[in-house]
Order: structure tokens, then sequence, then C-alpha cells
């Protein structure tokens, strides 16, 4: 009953997500950081994205009405030009990035991609946006590890880079005691000029 239950749900965000050579860039100024704390839970790479909207728990069924609205708007907009900047944590426990670079056009689309969702019928918690990257998690019982890692990174700027997509994300796999791993439901390119 259990695995129906999960099948029939996915849990779905909406975001950006930076270029390859931008996360490596990123990846290699983390380098130090990935040795000298081993024992905090390091995101994949590949997994590195900037929610706009957490959307939680979603019937699959549920998930088709949002592709068309979200395909329109990625069509009236152009690449918002950003950069990854800097570091800073969440309750000593989540090590982040900061986004840097067309802030105010960042917080333009999350506005219209949470309309979308309301206008879909969809509820979600609809926190402000604190645009960031997170990079990893400590363990509850390490709360300096984060810390200390956010310190290394405070000087890092990052080559700007184009968001050329709008990503509709589930993760509906991983859950348990090992790693969440995303996968793109859909993604659709920004081709308008606003």
């Amino acid at each position: 009953m259990n695995e129906q239950i999960q099948s029939a749900t996915v849990r779905v965000f909406i975001a950006l997500a930076p270029p390859d050579d931008a996360k490596e860039e990123l990846a290699r100024e983390l380098r130090p950081a990935y040795r000298a704390y081993p024992g905090m839970r390091w995101n994949r790479i590949e997994d590195w994205h900037i929610t706009l909207a957490f959307l939680g728990e979603l019937p699959v069924a549920t998930v088709p009405l949002l592709q068309p609205p979200l395909a329109a708007l990625a069509a009236a907009h152009r690449p918002l030009q950003l950069a990854l900047r800097g570091s800073g944590h969440f309750d000593q426990r989540v090590l982040w990035s900061g986004i840097d670079g067309e802030l105010e056009g960042l917080h333009l689309l999350t506005t219209q991609v949470r309309t979308v969702v309301k206008e879909c019928g969809i509820a979600f918690e609809d926190r402000p946006l604190r645009p960031h990257l997170t990079l990893a998690r400590s363990r509850r019982s390490d709360s300096s590890s984060t810390v200390e890692a956010a310190a290394t990174l405070t000087a890092f700027t990052g080559r700007r880079w184009p968001a050329e997509r709008l990503h509709l994300v589930g993760s509906n796999i991983g859950r348990g005691p090992g790693p969440i791993h995303y996968r793109d439901i859909r993604a659709w390119e920004f081709t308008g000029q606003r």
C-alpha cells in the first residue's frame, strides 16, 4: 500500500540551474571544504539548482497541469544573467552559495512562476525568495562544519552566466537514508525579450 501511495505522488519544485562550467568553477573552489568536512552530506553537483517554488508532494496526475503555463512563461522571458557568489548557512546546518546578477529579474520571474502555480489550483507554502544554491547539510550533531565551510567561501565570485531554462523538477527517488536525486520532468528555454 505504501509503495502505491509513493508511486502516485511526486515531490516537485520549479528551478533554474547553473550551466556545468559555472558549477565546476564552484566545485573547484569547494575542494578544500570537501576534504576538510567529509562528514557533511554534500549535494551532487548535477543536482545544484536555484529553487523558485517548492510545491512539495503532488499527485502525479496534477503535474501535467503546470506544463503549458510554465512553457508559455519561459517563452515570454529572456535568460537572466546570474552568478554564484559568496556563501552562508541556514540554521548552522545548511551550507549555500549566494546568487548575484539580475536579482530584480529573478524576483519578478519567481513571482510569475508562483502565480502560475496558484492559477493551476496548486496550494504550496509561498515563502519569500532567498536566492541561493544549497551545497550541503551537516549532521544534527555537527553545527560547526557548516559555519566553518561557509567562512571559506565568502570571497568567492563566480563568472556570470545566462539562466537559459526553466526546470520543472521531480524528486520521487532516492528517499530514505541515501541522497535525494532530482530529475527534470520538463525544461523550457527562455526565448522571449523581457
